[in-house]
């Protein structure tokens, strides 16, 4: 990925003042249209736009499987390629007023100007996965994740979702300047393989664990979302309610389960 170089930057160090130039992270805007009608406008970087896009869907309970798509195309208006158009099969239905509610999403939260939380959380059954996964491999997972983050190496600057299955190995790594949409992107690849429901996988994120992170989660059936960072008291709560083994603070082989933990072998 060609990342924007930055000029004349000021590096302070260890007393020393020089100027230089700096990589930093892509931003800009992504327009998601459902049969030519805008749904969503969301901070991101660019790259996956087709996977953040089908991923948005599925996380808002409009599609379910691969099939629902039959297209993903570019609107050939916009020269800078940040607008993009997904076609739906003619039966699948579209809730277009449910849908424009969330038309502006920032990318640190894209759960602004959405409908009730109580709305969202009827909108996906609880998760029964009987998966389980030894603790020791489960706790050396965000390594694992960081390894391949090739862009946050060179920027420090993106959150980064990554799939696992319940055998350690990394399916899909998704970055962006947005952490909902790094998990959109994983959850719109693993849509378009054809790989859901992912029943038997575990979600890592590289930062916090929020309520959204789950409800996204939740959609897609993971049951095992373990974050780098602390979740939120919301992100715990939905988490008990929907049978899903949500845990924190993963790092230097020590780990926080907040909920289910039938899923985690300890030796």
């Amino acid at each position: 990925m060609e990342l924007p170089r930055i000029q004349n930057v000021l590096r302070y160090d260890a007393g020393e003042v020089r100027e230089a130039a700096d990589e930093v992270a892509a931003e800009e805007p992504l327009e998601i249209r459902v049969r030519g009608r805008a749904v969503s406008v969301t901070m991101r970087t660019p790259g996956q736009d087709g996977e953040l896009a089908v991923g948005f869907l599925l996380t808002e309970g409009l599609i379910r499987r691969a099939d629902d798509v039959t297209k993903i195309e570019p609107c050939d208006r916009n020269e800078e390629g940040n607008l993009l158009n997904v076609q739906l099969a003619p039966a699948v239905p579209v809730d277009f007023e449910k849908l424009t509610r969330h038309v502006f999403a920032s990318s640190s939260c894209g759960l602004c100007g959405k409908a009730t939380i109580e709305a969202v959380r009827g909108t996906f059954a609880a998760v029964t996965s009987n998966v389980s996964i030894d603790a020791e491999l489960l706790v050396k997972l965000p390594e694992l994740m960081r390894q391949e983050q090739s862009t946050f190496e060179r920027t420090g600057g993106l959150h980064a979702a990554a799939l696992f299955d319940e055998s350690g190995k990394l399916i899909v790594l998704r970055e962006d300047v947005g952490r909902h949409n790094a998990v959109d992107k994983v959850l719109g690849f693993a849509l378009l393989k054809g790989l859901l429901p992912l029943e038997r996988h575990v979600l890592v994120v590289s930062g916090r664990s929020s309520f959204e992170i789950m409800q996204k989660a939740l959609a897609a059936r993971v049951p095992i979302v373990a974050a780098v960072s602390a979740p939120s008291s919301l992100a715990v709560q939905f988490a008990r309610e929907s049978g899903q083994t949500l845990i924190g603070f993963v790092r230097q082989r020590r780990m926080n389960v907040y909920s289910h933990p039938q899923r985690i072998r300890f030796s």
